[in-house]
């Protein structure tokens, strides 16, 4: 029996490898931070679809994992005190991961919290505008006749596009020299807008030289390259 056993997750997504890091998930703009980040660091991992074609997310074995039915979700045998850890938010795994191997977050304490504003101003702005932005540009809202709604997001989406495109002004990555996970969180994001959403005229993308320059060196890492495929 492995220690992963007691979790009900593993009933439906059998671990192969029970000593690896298990990752439930799909790629979407969450769900590549995690394996963008494992590909970058070199842990052995053990990935799982989780298909919302056949409604996986809303499985009690998911559920008992992620209560919140958002991937990614993981499944850490090798966690703290040597104990599984289970987590679920892509924002707190990625902290979680650079923390535990001490890659790809600075060392010192204040480099650590600058780090971290920039992964909620993922999780707390970027992630939600650009998602409802798809919303009403790309799926079920874009019949809405009534532009509104659509044109909120796309004003509040270039907003904090115009934040990003100042602060990398003269930077390599969001941290300066360093990239760290701040700039594995929001840029998938960015990646998404712009390709899968089809918003760049929306947001007049072409004005964001910054932004476009760091999100061109974040593609042509090979452990994104990779990481954006993960689940297959």
């Amino acid at each position: 029996m492995s220690s992963l056993d007691s979790f009900a997750i593993t009933q439906k997504w059998p671990a192969q490898h029970p000593d690896r890091i298990q990752l439930y998930s799909l790629p979407t703009p969450n769900g590549v931070k995690v394996s963008i980040l494992l590909e970058e660091l070199g842990l052995p991992y053990e990935p799982h679809r989780v298909s919302f074609d056949s409604q996986d997310q809303f499985s009690p074995e998911f559920l008992s994992l992620s209560p919140n039915n958002k991937i990614p979700a993981i499944l850490d045998p090798n966690g703290p005190d040597g104990k599984p850890l289970a987590l679920f938010e892509s924002g707190a795994i990625l902290v979680y991961l650079a923390s535990k191997t001490g890659q790809f977050i600075p060392a010192d304490t204040a480099g650590r919290y600058e780090t971290l504003q920039w992964v909620m101003f993922q999780m707390g702005g970027i992630g939600p505008m650009f998602g409802q932005l798809g919303f009403f540009h790309k799926f079920a809202g874009k019949d809405y006749e009534d532009k509104r709604p659509r044109d909120r997001y796309v004003a509040e989406s270039k907003r904090l596009l115009g934040v990003l495109d100042k602060h990398l002004e003269g930077r390599a990555w969001v941290m300066g020299d360093q990239y760290t996970i701040a700039d594995i969180a929001i840029l998938p994001w960015v990646r998404n807008l712009i390709g899968f959403y089809g918003a760049g005229d929306l947001v007049e993308f072409s004005q964001f030289k910054n932004v476009a320059r760091v999100l061109e060196a974040f593609v042509a890492r090979p452990a994104v390259v990779k990481g954006l495929t993960i689940p297959a």
